[in-house]
């Protein structure tokens, strides 16, 4: 399998042909770990020390098998910057390694961010907020649509939009996704609770007691969250458990309204402009601006 295979199915045209093919013995260098340095944009903040500690046991049995990838550093002659490669290059500084086997190649700051991105997903060593973080990047830095960033790293446009939505959440909320205390379900239920306050209070409570993310949307449905529509039938299962599901895939509000002989309304609930556009492009899969000029 080629090393473009393995990456998101639209990195190919981001990144150009440097991927391919498959490295050469001849290519690979020998640089003094001293000179490297690590990618200035690497989304993972997080680097776990039981991780790092059985690949440094691992790299102490059997070697470095994989050369890490790097390029010349902008702004600083002889140094490198890491492409891709951090856990590696940091499994080498605790083994006291002086010299590291490694590609050097040419890469925009573009590529950089987005090839650290892939490579920690392929692992699935990122946290949604880290994730979520470098898809921001994406977009800020470099003008990417939702769309754009999807297709680059192979995924559903929804799962971007998603994700995405995590940044608006307290501190407080972020720190128990940051350390694993919370899922990526339990963010996205307290995502609908609109007062802060009361949120925060939901995941300490959520975390304390061990809620699974089932009750904390039954907790989030409560005062404050998703209320249930007056129109819906009050007995019919189905109806709510429509209403639940639109509200999970399109993080918002929403209620179903029934009325006599069968007919009825579906509200959502957005959140100013920007969310309305996130909301439209859920539901019709265009993005707003391909619709109105």
């Amino acid at each position: 399998m080629s090393g473009r295979d393995r990456l998101g199915k639209g990195l190919g045209a981001l990144l150009g042909e440097y991927l391919e093919p498959e490295p050469q013995s001849g290519e690979i260098q020998t640089l003094p770990v001293s000179a490297i340095v690590p990618n200035p944009v690497q989304p993972r903040r997080v680097f776990r020390e039981t991780e790092l500690e059985e690949l440094a046991a691992s790299i102490r049995e059997n070697g470095l098998l994989q050369p890490l990838v790097v390029r010349p550093a902008p702004t600083a002659k002889g140094r490198y910057e890491l492409i891709a490669g951090e856990r590696r290059f940091r499994a080498l500084k605790r083994l006291g390694w002086s010299d590291a086997p490694v590609l050097v190649r040419d890469a925009s700051d573009e590529t950089l961010l987005v090839l650290a991105l892939v490579e920690n997903l392929q692992r699935e060593a990122l946290n949604p907020l880290e994730e979520a973080e470098g898809y921001a990047a994406l977009s800020e830095r470099y003008g990417l649509s939702q769309s754009d960033i999807a297709n680059v790293v192979g995924k559903d446009r929804s799962t971007v939009a998603n994700l995405l939505r995590l940044l608006k959440l307290p501190p407080s909320i972020r720190k128990f996704v940051e350390d694993g205390s919370l899922s990526m379900g339990h963010a996205r239920a307290l995502l609908s609770v609109a007062d802060p306050v009361r949120a925060a209070e939901l995941a300490r409570r959520a975390v304390r007691e061990g809620w699974s993310v089932r009750e904390t949307e039954k907790r989030a449905r409560g005062p404050g969250g998703h209320a249930r529509s007056k129109d819906a039938v009050a007995g019919d299962p189905l109806i709510r458990g429509l209403e639940v599901a639109l509200c999970d895939s399109l993080v918002t509000r929403v209620s179903i309204k029934q009325k006599r002989g069968g007919k009825g309304s579906i509200d959502i609930q957005y959140h100013g402009a920007e969310d309305f556009e996130r909301v439209f492009a859920l539901i019709t899969g265009r993005e707003v601006s391909d619709v109105v000029e």
